[in-house]
């Protein structure tokens, strides 16, 4: 029986999880931690019976407590919540869905409780990966891809030898505005950016993909992931979504990782790695398949991408501006407060009036975290 904590139980990735252990009876949920949905956390308390869970709200968390006064469960809130949910005595491995910064401190936590994490929280290292892997490598603790894109570039390095690799091909959709130009995109709409082709996902990361931004956040992550530079790091255009990811070895060779478009997936093969499990879903019927395409990224229109291999380049505290900008520009687009193209507009704001700190402690990450929301807020 593995048992597992999840921090974002109540989220896109967070239900997917669930559904898988829902169709294994060898996983078992410890700890559950989600923002403030209890409603839908209550049903997962029920069906999954685990020992903890939080939520951010110290209000919610007593509405939910009272709710489940009838189950043995310890409901708790805030920060510490997160983290008591992530070092979850039985847990073997923590699955970071949560969206955000707030994801850093308790997979921090975890790391030193020595468990294994199943990453989905691409922030955790965008902003504190020089922090976070040598983490890991101290505590002996495996960091197990869940973005489908990292998790392709994983199991295709399973195929060659970790120190012949030359590049990472790492693919995008394109999002729904695919071949348009920026004076195509000025009246925009939320729902227009809503509208991926290829995948279902929450709204912040739907609206990051649509601008490349998830890309640029995926390419800092894959350097910190498999430990290559930034220009090792390749964004290839790839509309079907069939091929996730490829790696480049230095003989010319490249292995890839296909398949349908199904979050599972990686998911499942974080949990059981290095093991392949059954998992029900659609087949690749390659007879079904007219063509794969594939296009160099446009980093004009799209400039968020090229604004994000800067920051991974320049390194420091600079990828967390970025993270934290983009993050506020989308929660504005969001509420309809600024308009689609002012996304890029104001990371790019944000990174040009930064003081680069060389390495930066959690705490510096945390503060200019803050820092920037408040030239955002004083700014917009």
């Amino acid at each position: 029986m593995k048992k597992i904590a999840i921090l974002g139980s109540t989220g896109s990735i967070g239900t997917q999880t669930l559904e898988i252990v829902r169709e294994n009876t060898d996983l078992e949920v410890t700890a559950l931690a989600a923002g403030n949905n209890i409603t839908l956390l209550e049903q997962q308390i029920r069906e999954f019976k685990p020992r903890i869970v939080a939520v951010w709200s110290k209000e919610k968390a007593d509405i939910l407590q009272d709710r489940v006064k009838d189950l043995q469960v310890k409901v708790l809130s805030g920060m510490d919540g997160l983290k008591e949910v992530a070092v979850e005595k039985d847990a073997e491995i923590l699955v970071t869905a949560i969206v955000g910064m707030i994801g850093i401190l308790p997979t921090i936590e975890a790391i030193k409780a020595k468990k294994n994490i199943a990453l989905a929280n691409k922030e955790t290292l965008v902003t504190a990966g020089h922090i976070i892997m040598p983490l890991a490598k101290e505590y002996g603790v495996s960091i197990l891809p869940v973005d489908s894109e990292h998790s392709a570039i994983f199991q295709s390095l399973q195929g060659g030898q970790r120190n012949a690799l030359h590049k990472i091909l790492l693919t995008a959709s394109g999002g729904p505005f695919r071949g348009k130009k920026r004076n195509e995109l000025v009246n925009i709409q939320v729902e227009d950016a809503l509208k991926h082709p290829n995948w279902e996902m929450g709204r912040k990361i739907t609206i990051d993909s649509s601008t490349l931004i998830n890309k640029g956040l995926e390419v800092i992550e894959a350097k910190w992931l498999f430990d290559v530079s930034i220009d090792q790091i390749e964004v290839v255009v790839h509309p079907q979504s069939i091929i996730h990811s490829m790696v480049e070895y230095e003989d010319g060779a490249v292995l890839a990782q296909l398949g349908t478009p199904d979050m599972k997936l990686p998911i499942q093969y974080a949990l059981y790695y290095p093991e392949r499990r059954f998992l029900k879903g659609e087949r690749l019927d390659f007879k079904k398949l007219s063509q794969l395409t594939f296009e160099k990224p446009d980093m004009e229109t799209f400039y968020g991408l090229k604004l994000a291999y800067e920051a991974g380049r320049v390194g420091g505290s600079l990828p967390t501006v970025f993270n934290a900008a983009n993050e506020k520009a989308v929660a504005l687009f969001l509420e309809r407060k600024i308009g689609y193209l002012q996304i890029p507009q104001i990371v790019q704001e944000c990174m040009e009036q930064h003081q680069v700190i060389t390495n930066p402690t959690i705490e510096e990450v945390l503060s200019i975290e803050q820092e920037t929301y408040e030239f955002i807020k004083n700014r917009w």
